[in-house]
């Protein structure tokens, strides 16, 4: 069991299960200190809170973890080693950019949704718009991303020779070798749909119809934005309170920021619909708006373009002789894999080598149907991970095809190696953790059960 760190967004609140129930009983006590580390407190609610929220997201996830003494140990542990990691971001001057921490903001906004079912229904688990989730957790988030990236800097000092690799696998009994499952190399090309033009001239239609309501025949802003926005600010007149710039949409913070205060915008375009942007008030970068928010109907898509789009882009390869590669650069809508080509890769390894059997759904139904490295599909329709984009197409290309074998160092010495090298990597950072807690102040106020003392407690593992 490993438990995961800064667990930041919890969903749902959900229905208490009998270990919630139990945890929640057995946390029940006068608040205290019980950690310190250097000038940073620790809380026994804040450990309690820790766990809450990791039952809570396991439970998310299906499984069935229950409160135990252990939990609690570990996620006091893990608050403290991540305070470690903080205070030697400071000695060592590791800061993370606005830019960064946005950009990964969004990635894990994006998990969040697919969870949640649908940006919508993560919307009204919170009962704030994803702006308002954004501003709230970002400093948390912040946090969270300097540690990782001081890990990060110690985990890439960390190498290994290919003796090593051998001396690992040759270590391996026999009898122990894993069977290597089946596995493949995929490209792909995406195209998005564009909404029909009767949709977003539809939606944009309405959000002028309501401005006009509100610049030429009085209607009061609140009022309209509660009959009529679609975002979740409607119940309060479309507000949303004072935030940094950065944090809006960019093409929303620009258009407000060109207003007085007081000042109705033209109707702005952003990847969520059309607005109508009221600024209420201006200090430095940060800024209060209320707005209206139309929404075009996804629904009403242009799927014939992409179709049409594939099939042409598919037939240049096929019958033309063009590189997929060089075609995926130029026309795919997907920005993880139009960089390499549209080639496919292990978001956890960065490899290209994909288990079958691990594939998402539509993409493997599309895998089964390629036989020979070099065919390419037909257009097919998925929904993809990006949270403005419900419906997408693409065609995908079988690169490479492994069949099911015994692993061996010839075939499967870059896997091997990494097997190898994240065995080393856990020794290595656990002893570097244990030496910066001698570097740093950190005092239990409590008495720590001596295999967490030692350091020697398995479960607890400070990788992420």
């Amino acid at each position: 069991m490993f438990l995961k760190k800064f667990l930041l967004f919890t969903l749902l609140v959900l229905q208490g299960s009998a270990a919630l129930l139990y945890a929640q009983a057995q946390m029940r006590t006068t608040d205290r200190i019980i950690a310190i580390v250097n000038d940073r407190i620790i809380l026994k609610s804040d450990v309690d809170g820790e766990v809450l929220n990791f039952l809570r997201q396991t439970e998310l996830d299906g499984s069935n973890i229950e409160f135990s003494e252990d939990l609690w140990y570990s996620a006091l542990q893990s608050m403290v080693d991540n305070y470690v990691l903080l205070e030697k971001a400071v000695i060592d001057s590791v800061v993370v950019s606005d830019d960064l921490v946005n950009r990964n903001m969004d990635q894990r906004i994006n998990q969040l949704i697919r969870q949640a079912g649908s940006e919508r229904a993560l919307e009204e688990a919170f009962g704030q718009s994803l702006i308002q989730i954004r501003a709230d957790f970002r400093e948390q988030f912040r946090e969270q991303m300097i540690a990782q990236q001081v890990q990060q800097i110690k985990m890439n000092s960390i190498s290994i020779t290919r003796p090593e690799v051998e001396e690992f696998f040759n270590q391996i009994p026999e009898e122990s070798i894993p069977l290597i499952p089946e596995q493949i190399s995929l490209s792909q090309i995406v195209i998005i749909p564009p909404p029909l033009e009767d949709a977003r001239s539809d939606a944009r239609g309405r959000a002028a119809a309501l401005r006009d309501s509100v610049t030429t025949y009085g209607k009061n802003f609140e009022e309209m934005a509660r009959l009529y926005s679609e975002d979740v600010s409607a119940p309060r007149g479309g507000l949303l309170p004072m935030m940094p710039l950065d944090d809006l949409v960019a093409t929303y913070s620009a258009a407000a920021a060109a207003l007085e205060p007081g000042a109705i915008s033209e109707v702005v375009e952003t990847r969520f619909g059309f607005h109508v942007i009221r600024l209420n008030e201006r200090r430095g970068d940060n800024i209060e708006t209320n707005h209206i928010l139309i929404r075009v109907d996804e629904s009403l898509i242009d799927e014939e373009y992409a179709i049409n789009k594939l099939i042409a882009i598919r037939d240049s390869v096929l019958v033309h002789g063009k590189s997929f590669a060089d075609m995926a650069r130029l026309h795919s809508e997907d920005e993880d894999s139009k960089p390499f080509g549209g080639r496919i890769l292990n978001p956890r390894t960065g490899s290209r080598i994909l288990q079958l059997d691990q594939l998402e759904p539509a993409l493997y139904r599309i895998a089964l149907l390629l036989d020979e490295p070099g065919q390419i599909s037909e257009p097919r329709a998925y929904n993809p991970t990006r949270n403005d984009v419900n419906r997408a197409f693409r065609i995908v290309r079988l690169d490479r095809h492994i069949p099911e074998h015994m692993a061996n160092l010839k075939d499967d010495y870059d896997q091997i190696r990494e097997f190898a090298l994240q065995q080393k990597i856990g020794i290595e950072m656990s002893r570097w953790i244990e030496e910066l807690r001698e570097e740093i102040y950190v005092e239990f106020m409590i008495e720590i059960p001596e295999s967490f003392a030692s350091g020697q407690e398995d479960d607890f593992n400070v990788l992420p």
